[in-house]
């Protein structure tokens, strides 16, 4: 059943202004309504999804750190659900879940230092064989045998270690591991820590995703050259601002390439405001239809694409159709450009679901009314293509240019291993 406020955030922008005036469960069914019914999909699905999970780090009830994983996979998994064809929401469900971990763990590394500076501050001034009233020594106990130990770095670190074991072993409540306290047994204080820098940390990623387009733009005007063809297949938002940015400082031809039909009454073309951006630079643009590829790619320099999704083994999820214009570029040795936020690079392997791309509405192509051949006609609108990684040269990230094999590194930096093999989609609530 749709939600009572669904009818009022018809889009991304009004759904994030109901934030404050929704609570946290009816936020979560309208995002959910939204993208079932497409109108926030693509990009939008990240930057909805850092949202949600702002929401629910700062306004759901948790106690420690395994409750507050929890209410995040939990939310996680029903955003990913509504939207199993939008890999970016599991890429932010997964990120948010390791800065969760980082957090935590940072913490109980600073108790521990705490912990290890006070037992040393006891140690310091707790005499060794001091004399009785008779001045003799007593002979040492075994603990101070070890903590006169020679007064090396090496003896220094077993005397410590040593003396913070029988410590913990006097403390029957104490573990002898050295862990440190679980956030579970902490004082409110550190909850609420916690909560505090999670939140930053999340309007971070939220940061970041809105600057990841610039930040890819600028790498523009080493790509692309004065003089140069430049094939733009359904230029996604990234790829304009890519294309605007080099416009500013080159002289080339855009080809741009839509499979998308002209519906009829349509009042101007496909990209008609990106043409008048690239015009407006003294950029010569030229609009293609998918079946004159195959007569241009020869004079083109370079393809480009924007990507959905980029995976661990280096494939890419992007528009349909863009798999002819990939091929086509190899066949005439011309290389192949994905552009792609850090966001977007996915650590796992496209899936059979993914291989055999979404299904759209194929009315757009086909009217129903033309006939009762129609009936008997199976028609299939694929909305999404993947690429092989045979068939990309360079990924452009925000981070900079990228070859395949240096994916791997940024996806180590960006996830935790316990988050990798989650699976979202499969999770129960």
């Amino acid at each position: 059943m749709a939600p009572v406020h669904a009818a009022y955030a018809p889009s991304l922008d009004k759904w994030i202004k109901s934030l404050r005036s929704q609570s946290l469960e009816a936020s979560i069914e309208s995002l959910i309504y939204l993208l079932k019914r497409r109108q926030v999909k693509g990009d939008e699905c990240a930057t909805a999804t850092a949202h949600t999970l702002l929401q629910v780090v700062a306004r759901s009830k948790w106690h420690d750190v395994d409750q507050l994983l929890n209410r995040v996979q939990s939310a996680g998994s029903r955003l990913a659900r509504a939207a199993p064809n939008e890999p970016v929401i599991g890429n932010i469900v997964r990120r948010v879940l390791g800065l969760i971990r980082e957090e935590a763990t940072e913490d109980r590394n600073i108790d521990d230092d705490v912990g290890s500076e006070s037992a040393s501050d006891i140690q310091a001034l707790t005499p060794v064989n001091a004399p009785n009233q008779q001045g003799n020594r007593p002979a040492p106990t075994p603990v101070q045998t070890l903590q006169r130990a020679p007064t090396g770095l090496a003896g220094l670190q077993v005397s410590k270690s040593m003396f913070n074991l029988f410590s913990a072993a006097g403390n029957s409540d104490t573990p002898l591991t050295g862990a440190s306290t679980p956030l579970s047994q902490a004082q409110p204080a550190s909850v609420h820590a916690l909560r505090s820098e999670v939140i930053e940390g999340i309007q971070e990623l939220m940061d970041e995703l809105s600057q990841a387009d610039d930040q890819i733009a600028s790498f523009s005007d080493i790509q692309i050259h004065p003089d140069d063809y430049v094939l733009a297949y359904q230029p996604s938002k990234t790829v304009e601002r890519f294309l605007i940015k080099a416009a500013s400082r080159r002289r080339f031809t855009v080809l741009i390439a839509n499979s998308e039909p002209i519906q009829p009454g349509a009042t101007e073309t496909p990209y008609a405001v990106l043409r008048k951006k690239l015009n407006s630079h003294g950029v010569t643009t030229i609009n293609l239809a998918t079946n004159a590829l195959m007569a241009y790619i020869p004079r083109v320099n370079k393809v480009i694409f924007g990507a959905k999704a980029v995976y661990q083994n280096g494939g890419v999820l992007v528009d349909s159709g863009a798999y002819i214009a990939a091929e086509a570029a190899q066949e005439f040795l011309k290389p192949v450009i994905v552009l792609g936020a850090v966001y977007k690079l996915c650590p796992e392997d496209p899936s059979d679901e993914t291989v055999i791309s979404e299904l759209g509405n194929p009315s757009r192509f086909v009217s129903y009314a033309n006939g009762p051949e129609i009936d008997a006609l199976e028609i299939e609108n694929t909305v999404s293509d993947y690429l092989p990684p045979s068939l990309v040269d360079v990924y452009i990230t925000n981070l900079g240019p990228q070859s395949r094999p240096h994916l791997a590194s940024i996806l180590a930096d960006h996830y935790k291993v316990e988050d990798i093999g989650y699976s979202l989609h499969e999770s129960e609530v």
